[in-house]
Order: structure tokens, then sequence, then C-alpha cells
């Protein structure tokens, strides 16, 4: 009879479990990458957000999930900016070439955006702009600003610029900087004001005027240096009488004076105006003494309108340089101008 009764319904047997494979490490999202690199060369979370059109919280959000991958600490916040550790350099210079090649070939770049270039107006107004006339008459368009140097270069970390003309080379890996000219500093006056006795002892007339003679013969050709006698009145005659300055703490003057003369200044302005080409149309007025840089002066000493008061074998110099970010430009025009800029001051 039990041959007849129907089996019993059994369950149908449960699959084999599968075994996971071992996890894989996933490459690293190309956006975190841009984004690291971003904040590695602008040296801080704020201006990479600006840079790439991110918010703040996006850019660390991508920046620690890299991290996460990488298994260590990229940066060290501070609280003005980013510090790079040696993770972050390691791989920076791993991935800025090919990310800056991908960029290249897959961006679609403007042909004919203008190029951002700011500087100090004196240098830019004498010898940048004219020597950048023809870019511009081939269709190279700039936008200029002036300003100090710190606050311009601020600016450039943050996208503001394209280029900086500075009178210090920048610290730190954010930018790239590339002496472009020095500028020879001159002390000196107009040749009436030179000739004037002081109101106050007419006795010390004499080596104020007496410098500019020996410094610049007759001819307008002037001697290689002066004697030390001469010097050493300059240095006790010259701040008793009327000193025209860029700036109250008489930067400029401060600094030749220690350089030359190797001594501090003790002075106080006549009159303070905070461009260079005011400083020297005073001058040419007769309005005192000052030191200017070479290049602003040029013509008014090959003229005779201003005269040397000094011509040390060893005069100060500035070097001026030309500063951007080191990432590949999305302009092309940005190279044309910089390589044409360090073309022309080799003249300067």
């Amino acid at each position: 009879m039990d041959d007849h009764l129907p089996p019993a319904a059994t369950k149908p047997p449960a699959p084999a479990a599968t075994a996971l494979p071992p996890p894989i490490a996933e490459p690293p999202d190309l956006n975190q990458l841009r984004t690291f690199l971003a904040v590695y060369r602008l040296g801080s979370f704020t201006a990479a957000a600006r840079r790439l059109g991110l918010s703040q919280s996006t850019v660390t959000a991508q920046v620690r999930a890299l991290e996460r991958r990488q298994g260590r600490e990229l940066f060290e916040r501070q609280a003005r900016g980013a510090a790079a550790l040696p993770a972050a350099d390691e791989l920076a210079a791993r991935v800025s070439e090919p990310l800056d090649r991908l960029a290249d070939a897959t961006e679609q770049r403007p042909t004919a955006e203008p190029v951002h270039l700011a500087g100090p107006a004196e240098l830019l107004g004498t010898l940048v702009l004219p020597a950048l006339a023809p870019l511009v008459a081939a269709g190279v368009r700039l936008r200029i600003a002036t300003g100090l140097t710190d606050p311009l270069l601020d600016e450039l970390r943050s996208g503001r610029h394209d280029l900086v003309l500075s009178t210090r080379r920048p610290t730190g890996r954010a930018l790239t900087a590339v002496p472009l000219a020095d500028e020879e500093f001159v002390l000196l006056a107009a040749p009436d004001w030179a000739d004037r006795p002081t109101v106050a002892d007419p006795t010390v007339a004499d080596p104020v005027k007496g410098a500019p003679a020996k410094g610049a013969p007759a001819e307008g050709a002037p001697a290689e240096g002066a004697p030390a006698a001469d010097a050493a009145e300059l240095a006790t005659v010259l701040p008793r009488l009327p000193l025209v300055s860029y700036a109250e703490d008489l930067p400029i003057v401060r600094r030749y004076w220690r350089h030359v003369f190797g001594r501090r200044l003790h002075a106080r302005a006549a009159v303070t105006v905070p461009d260079l080409r005011a400083v020297r149309a005073a001058l040419v007025a007769g309005a005192g003494w000052s030191v200017l840089p070479a290049y602003l002066c040029r013509d008014e000493l090959a003229s005779g309108a201003l005269v040397p008061l000094l011509l040390p074998d060893d005069p100060p110099i500035n070097t001026a340089y030309l500063v951007h970010r080191p990432e590949a430009a999305p302009n092309p025009h940005l190279a044309t101008v910089r390589e044409h800029l360090l073309a022309a001051a080799r003249h300067w």
C-alpha cells in the first residue's frame, strides 16, 4: 500500500555558496586627482574651489576620498591654507604631467581670451606695454591691473591674474617665478635744485652742487664712481634737504642708503606720492631729491632734466620677476605674452 503513496514533498537543494572575490583597489577618480592637483599647486582649498568652480566642501570631500584611497594624508590643514605632505609631493610628481596632457587633449581651448597681466604701474607703463604693442596688433587681448606685489601675488594664486610682474621672488611651490630684468637705482635731482644753497646752512651747498659735476662731466657722459669725501658729504647733507618719496617709510631711499652709504637714513619726506612717475615729475620741477629706477628716468638723465648726485661703482639693484601659476595655461596667448616679455626684457 505504501508503494502507492505519493512521494513526500522535498525542498530543492540550496545552491552552493559562492566565495566573494578579493577586494580590488579601484583607480583614483580623475576628478579627485584634478582637485588634488589644484589644491597642491595653489596651496589652498579655498583657492582650488574658486579655480575649479566647486564649493569648498566638495573640494574637501574629494581630497579626503583620495586620501582614503591612498591610505595616507596628503595635506596638513593650516589656518591659512594647506601644506603638502611628502605623500602629496610623490603623488603630484606622478600625476601632474599626465593630467596636464589629458587636459590639453580633451579640453576645448579658447583662442582669443584676454591675458590678465598685473604689476607695478611704472614698470607696466614704461617698459611692458610698449613691448607688448606688436602682440596687440596681432590680435592678443590684454587686461592690465596695477598694485603692490604682495596683494597681486595673492590674486595670482586665486586665479584673478595670469601673469604678475613681481618686485621679489615669491616663496612656496604654488607659483613659478622667472627673473625678468634688473632695475638699477639712481640718486638724483634737477640740476637747478642741486645748485641751490640750503636755507639752514649755506656752507653745505658745495657738496650737493659738486657731486653731480664730478659724476657727470659737461658733455653729459657720467664717469664711474665718486670720491669717498663726496659720498660722505652727501650722506650727511641730503637728509636735511627736501626729499620726494614713494611712501612715508621711504622704502627705496632707505635701501639705497644702507647699500651705498652703509648707514641708516634719518630723514622725513617733504612730499610723498605713491607713483614713481609722479616722483620723477616732482624732481624735474625742482621739488627736491630722491632715488628712482634708472629705466624710469633714462630720458631725463640723457637730456639733463635730472642729474645723478652720485654714481657708485656698486649701485643697488632689484630683480623683477615674471610670475605665473605652474599648471598648463588654458589660454594659448598666455605663453606668447610670457615668451615675448622675456625676450624683450633682454634689451631693457
